[in-house]
């Protein structure tokens, strides 16, 4: 710990929702601002039996707090790490979740069929950003992207749209200063009650919206 490596990667696990993940240096820590995603989704008005996609899984925290509170929904959780997806399906078989099937992919890539739901909490960092310094530990890749930060966000709301069903919706994880970027970004991809939330210290944090009929 005086080295400044975070206690999720020394204990070898971290607190997410109502359950205990497995963590390791492959993967982010989990933490609040996700759980305000989850919140959201669940409170969508969606099919008994939503299909959702959960692009970029990690250690699958999103996607197991799903599977948790609705078994009846099928979830597809991609992540083009391969440590990350066995950290994430080690995950799964311990909380005996098997309505999450895991796919190493490159977001969309290899996936044919449309889904109700697409969540993501992707790479939004830019390579200057100063809170990097206290991330060292963290992997760089889940972290940073392009274009400022918007390379990642902008790609998957981009091709969103049409690996949704109709009034499917979309929603994704952004950094503190990102709102009017992002917002846009759904914006000119055709998302309707495009909506903004902030998380437990007042930033803007999650937007969604909704694909047209």
């Amino acid at each position: 710990r005086s080295t400044g490596e975070p206690m999720a990667y020394i204990l070898g696990s971290w607190g997410f929702m109502d359950m205990e993940l497995e963590i390791t240096r492959s993967v982010l820590i989990p933490r609040p601002e996700t759980e305000l995603l989850v919140e959201l989704l669940l409170d969508l008005p969606l099919p008994e039996h939503t299909t959702l996609l959960d692009l970029g899984t990690g250690s699958g925290a999103i996607a197991l707090s799903v599977a948790r509170n609705r078994p009846n929904w099928q979830i597809v959780a991609t992540d083009i790490s391969h440590s990350a997806l066995r950290i994430a399906a080690q995950n799964a078989r311990r909380l005996r979740l098997d309505n999450v099937h895991f796919v190493c992919a490159d977001w969309f890539d290899g996936l044919a069929c449309l889904f109700d739901l697409i969540v993501s909490n992707p790479p939004y960092l830019a390579a200057s950003d100063p809170h990097l310094a206290d991330l060292g530990f963290e992997p760089v890749q889940a972290l940073v992207a392009g274009s400022n930060g918007m390379a990642c966000i902008e790609q998957i709301v981009r091709r969103s749209g049409s690996r949704l069903k109709p009034e499917g919706w979309l929603l994704i994880e952004h950094g503190y200063d990102q709102k009017t970027r992002v917002g846009r970004a759904f914006r000119d991809s055709g998302f309707e009650k495009v909506a903004s939330h902030r998380d437990l210290n007042g930033h803007s944090r999650v937007m969604l919206g909704r694909r047209p009929l």
